[in-house]
């Protein structure tokens, strides 16, 4: 079996975030990046594969000679190649094009993509991806198992989950869940040494539109002053939840 895993280059939930020229570019100066939590569950998962059942497992991002240090350290858990598509990911619909390239030149039978990034949380890339590829499609995947050329798929849903059946190949969007996150993996110094001598292919991107056009960033404003309330005074509570909060 051959895995894709889609990776994006996020930053840290840690990283102070901020915006320059006007608010309209996010400003990336001492900000961490990662793998997208999303992608690092199903690259968790793609190991499983590779590790039972001797699947190959590649991983591909998106982005500039910036986002290599995530892909190394894709390789460095143990994906077996990385390819860079060399182009500035800025719109869904245009990197689901690139993506549906490296698939279909690939020949995959599986891929892995997260069910959203945790910086823009579009969530829309691995539906166009299929939809571009004419693979099947499971979103919000929270399980999967592959046997010959049947995967099984449990993804949630309001009020409880799902367990759909469905050919390879097959596009999911898999997210928390798909594996536990004691199973996630730090690479060690062996697999760090081993990701060097890895192949990371980078390819020119194909022309895509783009459909869509960021003009302004906005934080979120700053949280109020906490208002004490005397444990006596029952009915100041009930004003400020009726006049301020609006919440009765």
């Amino acid at each position: 079996m051959k895995i894709l895993v889609c990776i994006s280059h996020v930053p840290d939930t840690t990283s102070k975030i901020n915006f320059t020229d006007g608010d309209t570019k996010f400003d990336t100066n001492g900000v961490q990046f990662v793998i997208n939590p999303n992608d690092e569950f199903g690259l968790t998962r793609a190991m499983w594969f590779k590790e039972k059942q001797g699947a190959s497992v590649d991983v591909v991002n998106v982005g500039g000679a910036e986002t290599e240090p995530t892909l190394r350290k894709a390789l460095a858990i143990g994906a077996d190649n990385a390819i860079r598509v060399n182009a500035e990911a800025t719109d869904g619909f245009f990197v689901a094009n690139q993506l549906a390239k490296v698939v279909k030149d690939g020949g995959y039978d599986l891929v892995i993509a997260g069910r959203e990034s945790i910086d823009y949380n579009g969530g829309m890339v691995p539906g166009m991806l299929a939809a571009l590829t004419g693979a099947n499609f499971v979103n919000t995947c929270i399980g999967l198992e592959v046997e010959g050329d049947t995967a099984t798929a449990t993804r949630e849903i309001d009020g409880g989950k799902e367990t759909s059946k469905a050919k390879l190949p097959l596009i999911i969007g898999g997210q928390k869940g798909l594996v536990a996150e004691s199973d996630l993996r730090i690479p060690n110094m062996r697999g760090i040494m081993m990701a060097r001598k890895k192949p990371l292919t980078v390819v020119d991107p194909i022309d895509a539109s783009q459909e869509t056009k960021t003009v302004h960033f906005q934080k979120p404003e700053p949280k109020g002053a906490v208002t004490l309330v005397d444990s006596e005074n029952v009915d100041q509570l009930i004003s400020l939840l009726h006049n301020e909060a609006k919440v009765i």
